[in-house]
């Protein structure tokens, strides 16, 4: 049974849809290896230029499985498992425009995954977190570099040491949300941000894309050359 649905319409928009919903959309190594498919066929199907994240139900997605913590055969064969199918970084160097739709608990892995993606926009209600610490773990999913990058850097630290959450204020405030709506405003809203990146076709999509990452961690001076 699959639980990352994708879907495909007819202007090259993808949808992946997190579908889990009975155990909060958390990310287990099944879950994983589907996202890793769909980004790869996203990625090999030409006509796909932008692909939304979604969950199924109450959240986004409360973060990792911890079901499924400690339940590798050794520490070497869970290394070689992450980088082997490393999502994370397939979606931070992914052609195509990635629009996180976001509500409910985005905790975890379930934050470090929109972390990756150009835009997030999320629903009031939403709540924010990098709970590792609590149990003993870091984020393992890029989260103490991607999130520094996104929001002020003391606050990131906060964030990542203490675990607590944060709610959609301080998200917009702090600028981890790009774009904060009720839930019956996010269907125009999303339509509103797929048109932008649309707009003026697929070659010029994909050099705006690779133009801003590749300048992303360059001095000025080189990232402008």
């Amino acid at each position: 049974m699959s639980n990352v649905r994708l879907a495909i319409d007819d202007r090259g928009v993808a949808t992946i849809t997190l579908d889990r919903p009975e155990r909060l959309n958390a990310i287990n190594m099944a879950m994983r290896d589907e996202l890793w498919e769909h980004l790869a066929a996203c990625r090999d199907i030409p006509d796909v230029r932008v692909i939304v994240f979604r969950g199924e139900g109450r959240a986004f997605s409360a973060g990792a499985d911890i079901s499924e913590f400690g339940t590798a055969p050794s520490v070497i064969a869970a290394r070689s498992a992450r980088h082997n199918r490393d999502v994370w970084w397939e979606l931070l160097n992914h052609r195509c425009v990635t629009i996180a739709c976001l509500h409910g608990f985005c905790f975890g892995a379930g934050l470090e995954l929109p972390l990756c993606c150009d835009v997030r926009m999320a629903v009031e209600g939403a709540t924010f977190a990098l709970p590792e610490v609590t149990l003993g773990y870091i984020p393992s999913a890029g989260g103490t570099q991607t999130l520094p990058r996104i929001i002020p850097p003391g606050i990131a630290a906060s964030m990542i040491l203490t675990g607590e959450p944060i709610g959609m204020a301080a998200a917009v405030r702090w600028g981890l949300v790009d774009r904060a709506v009720t839930e019956s405003e996010l269907p125009l809203a999303l339509e509103a941000i797929i048109a932008e990146a649309l707009d003026g076709g697929a070659e010029a999509l994909r050099k705006r894309r690779i133009t801003m990452l590749s300048g992303t961690n360059a001095t000025a001076a080189a990232s402008l050359r």
